[in-house]
């Protein structure tokens, strides 16, 4: 299965740090109810159970298969080791229970590259070292908007510490966003998980990717834990982590951004800034239907970012983003910290007046404190051919940051407020 055919420009996304996954509740006013038990736990040697999604792994080797991309050929000392690595997850795949090792103190450069199964058994993949990106634009002719992809992996782990550096420069001195003279074109994304089930990605470092980090689509039951994904503030749309078309993942103690056609999202002690803060969207785009539900994220302390807690949507759109939950949110300096909006247009032209839109409901704002860096806090825009329903309110205190007084606006809306709120809706 080619990577190419299966991305699409819907989005949730949690831009720069978090974690997700999910039931809803009948009333959509309380919060979303998670399994508490999220952490992967060993129960023997011999196998491990994922408890929050209820499913068990098959066996694991007390005694597994190691397998060392140095004894392919690869030296870790600048040059090209792609080859080296293909050989070696090819071997690694095709064993039992076996853990393909990246080493330390090595700096692997790797071309456009794609990991794929299904592979014999469970297996793992140990980072330690540091994986590159190839820094030759030319490299990426016959696939421009992927670097590292892995795909069709079942009961599959990454982990191990290292660093996964997508050199990123080249491609962000080019951008359409920074030189207005070049034309826009998609950059690859660092490290894409396609069509995978029960997949666990934890303790690596992401950084400088050309363009996203770390896209998650197309899979099932995955656990993103102790993630930390970087780049410039200056870096042109290099987002965290994007989930779309996923079912039931679970990310902490990370660094993300998520995207649309995904259900079951839970994401807990996010850091963000600097960046884009948190948002669902853009949903809608080119008349699409996008559709996204059963969201909450929980434990967030965003700082000096573009926006907080973002809902976009374009006009034209439909389907639906409902049964979300922002709550226990910190903010400082935070530009625009509790934002929908539904006349989204990130083009040069105006984007037409349309009567058709993405239908939002059901989405709560709980216990939001901290600093605004722009005078209006809250600015609530939804379509007035489809307003907003349902949206809550509840123990939400937002100042300026420095002195004066913030506003709030809020347009085509059924709004609810319980508890203090601050601002208030004219």
């Amino acid at each position: 299965m080619s990577p190419q055919g299966h991305f699409l420009t819907l989005f949730i996304i949690l831009a720069f740090f978090s974690s997700c996954f999910g039931s809803y509740q009948e009333d959509p006013l309380d919060p979303i109810a998670y399994s508490t038990k999220s952490k992967l736990t060993v129960q023997d040697k011999k196998y491990f159970e994922t408890e929050s999604f209820g499913l068990t792994a098959s066996t694991l080797s007390t005694s597994p298969q190691l397998v060392n991309v140095d004894d392919f050929g690869a030296k870790g000392d600048g040059g090209d080791d792609t080859e080296a690595f293909k050989k070696a997850w090819s071997e690694a795949c095709s064993s039992e229970d076996s853990v393909l090792v990246v080493p330390k103190n090595r700096n692997y450069y790797l071309k456009p590259i794609t990991f794929s199964g299904p592979c014999k058994s469970n297996f793992t993949m140990k980072i330690s070292g540091t994986i590159k990106a190839s820094p030759r634009r030319s490299d990426y002719e016959e696939d421009t908007r992927h670097w590292i992809v892995f795909e069709n992996l079942q009961n599959f782990r990454v982990e191990g510490g290292g660093i996964i550096n997508g050199n990123g420069r080249k491609w962000w001195q080019n951008s359409c966003k920074v030189d207005k003279t070049q034309p826009c074109k998609h950059a690859p994304t660092a490290v894409t998980f396609l069509g995978c089930d029960n997949l666990r990605v934890s303790n690596l470092w992401i950084q400088n990717a050309q363009q996203m980090h770390l896209t998650f689509q197309q899979c099932v039951n995955v656990m993103a834990l102790n993630l930390v994904v970087t780049a410039p503030g200056n870096s042109p749309n290099t987002d965290g982590i994007h989930v779309t078309e996923t079912q039931n993942i679970h990310i902490q103690n990370s660094v993300i951004r998520t995207v649309g056609g995904s259900e079951n999202i839970q994401a807990t002690d996010i850091t963000c800034g600097p960046g884009h803060g948190i948002s669902i969207g853009s949903l809608g785009k080119d008349s699409s239907s996008d559709f996204v539900s059963n969201v909450m994220v929980n434990r967030a302390r965003l700082s000096g970012t573009t926006n907080g807690l973002r809902i976009k949507t374009w006009q034209g759109g439909s389907g639906y983003a409902k049964n979300i939950v922002f709550q226990n949110v910190v903010m400082h300096n935070v530009s625009n910290p509790i934002i929908i909006d539904q006349y989204y247009c990130d083009q040069d032209d105006p984007c037409s007046e349309e009567s058709s839109a993405v239908k939002i409901s059901n989405v709560a704002y709980k216990n939001i404190e901290g600093t605004s860096a722009s005078d209006e806090a809250i600015n609530i825009k939804c379509s007035k051919s489809v307003p907003c329903q349902e949206i809550l309110l509840q123990d939400v205190k937002l100042g300026l940051q420095g002195d004066g007084s913030v506003e709030a606006s809020c347009e085509s809306v059924k709004l609810i407020s319980k508890g203090s709120v601050t601002p208030q809706c004219s």
